[in-house]
């Protein structure tokens, strides 16, 4: 290595320039967030064509690069969703909290991998304790325990991983199959035909008008898959549904399982935080009798992505998801080092998620979440009785979390869906309002996530004039 090169490597870890760029970057956050937190008259997105902005990402790098990274990370931001705007309403993606967001930082730059205790010793230790606390805070008893990992999706998967592992010596020959809602989240048959399961492999449970899994047709459905040769190892139930944000009837479905012998496992991503609301948390009845339940830390508490939680009520069950060797990683079996993180993720490179949770809840404490759960969900049923006050809007079913979908019906309309989706559109275009659509029986609706605790009532009342006046403008 020439001089010339070790310069180059010496520059770009300059300490000093590190703290200047950083402070000055710290600078840009606070001021963005100033404005954005206010809801003035930035877009919430600032839209621009798919073709247009890859255009103007050019893969044009230099040898010797040159750009300030303070005036990259201004074009950044200003470019950006911005969801700390009160009038993101959108998907089930929160402003977080700065504070998490300085730890994301500070976990980025120490990189400390938790696949084994030796590479992130604290961050272990952070996680086991975070996850204890998920886990009581569901009603798990002691023998509980489980861990972080990269998104809901990935809990779901290692969640039936466990069931089919738990299932074997039950039906060791056998086609498993699992019941599903029809309302379930798509990363729940995603993880059915990683499993080999394929269309055969998942049987649909019907839902109700408010969107709940029927309970009373568990019994049904099950037949059906043992008459095509299936043996069903488990049921998944949401708490609740990523459409409509309905939560399944729990207790009834962990009485059916019981029953029968089959696992339960709670899709809980979204809705698992209305445990620390003493208000919200009857939603949730019967899952501290689920054998797994998957909650995000990156949607009702606050956190950036990605950090899911996948608890089991037996904690011994975290372990035979991803039972292996690896020599040159661990020395003795999984259940013998906890410590391990690995034995249980499918993540071998495993990101230390833990630290911006644990930090939040040493310096916020817990009642900060409770309270942001209640004041969404609150938002969301007050939103619903505006909607029932007008004539020309529709709502779709009560809202039991913090989303609510609708549809603008004006008198003489006569393609609804289309017009909800030009609707749409036009607000993302102007910049407006984010919101985004969805597909339920009764026809295309709009959605809303109440999920910025700076939202209110008359931003929402803002929703509903901005949605007519495109709407009339539209037909």
């Amino acid at each position: 290595m020439t001089d010339d090169s070790k310069s180059h490597i010496r520059n770009a870890f300059d300490p000093e320039r590190f703290r200047e760029t950083g402070h000055v970057l710290i600078d840009q956050m606070a001021d963005y967030l100033t404005e954005a937190l206010q809801g003035g008259p930035m877009p919430v997105l600032p839209w621009i064509e798919p073709d247009a902005m890859a255009a103007a990402w050019p893969a044009d790098f230099s040898p010797e690069g040159g750009e300030v990274l303070n005036t990259l990370m201004a074009r950044i931001i200003r470019e950006a969703n911005h969801l700390h705007h009160p009038r993101y309403i959108g998907h089930q993606v929160p402003g977080p909290l700065p504070v998490a967001a300085l730890c994301d930082m500070v976990a980025s730059f120490l990189n400390n991998g938790m696949a084994v205790y030796e590479m992130g010793m604290s961050g272990t230790a952070m996680e086991r304790s975070v996850i204890r606390w998920m886990a009581r805070s569901l009603g798990f008893g002691e023998p509980a325990d489980g861990v972080l990992t990269s998104g809901g999706s990935v809990g779901n998967l290692t969640g039936l991983l466990a069931a089919r592992q738990a299932q074997a010596e039950r039906f060791p020959d056998a086609l498993p199959a699992v019941l599903v809602s029809d309302q379930a989240h798509y990363s729940v048959l995603r993880a059915a035909r990683i499993m080999g399961l394929g269309r055969e492999g998942v049987e649909t449970v019907p839902s109700d008008a408010g969107f709940h899994m029927r309970a009373d047709l568990l019994g049904e459905c099950l037949k059906r898959a043992e008459a095509r040769g299936r043996k069903v190892i488990a049921v998944v139930a949401s708490a609740c549904s990523t459409a409509a944000g309905a939560y399944d009837p729990l207790e009834r479905v962990a009485e059916f399982c019981e029953q029968n012998g089959l696992w339960l496992h709670v899709d809980a991503a979204h809705g698992g935080a209305a445990c620390l609301s003493e208000r919200y948390r009857p939603l949730l009845k019967g899952i501290e009798r689920a054998d797994s339940v998957v909650w995000d830390a990156h949607k009702m508490l606050l956190m950036p992505a990605l950090v899911s939680s996948v608890i089991f009520r037996n904690g011994l069950h975290s372990y035979i998801a991803f039972e292996d060797k690896a020599s040159y990683l661990f020395e003795r079996a999984g259940q013998e080092e906890w410590f391990n993180l690995g034995h249980r993720t499918i993540e071998c490179t495993k990101w230390m998620s833990c630290l911006k949770v644990y930090a939040a809840l040493r310096c916020f404490g817990t009642r900060l979440f409770g309270e942001y759960i209640e004041y969404s969900y609150d938002l969301a049923r007050r939103f619903a009785e505006m909607l029932r006050a007008e004539p020309d809007f529709e709502l779709a079913t009560e809202p039991e979390s913090n989303i609510v979908c609708f549809r603008y019906l004006p008198e003489g309309v006569t393609h609804p869906d289309a017009l909800q989706a030009a609707i749409r559109k036009r607000l993302i275009s102007d910049g407006s309002f984010y919101i985004v659509q969805t597909q339920l029986r009764t026809g295309l609706h709009l959605r809303t996530t109440i999920i910025n605790p700076y939202t209110e009532e008359g931003h929402l009342r803002g929703l509903l004039e901005a949605v007519r006046a495109a709407g009339n403008a539209l037909r």
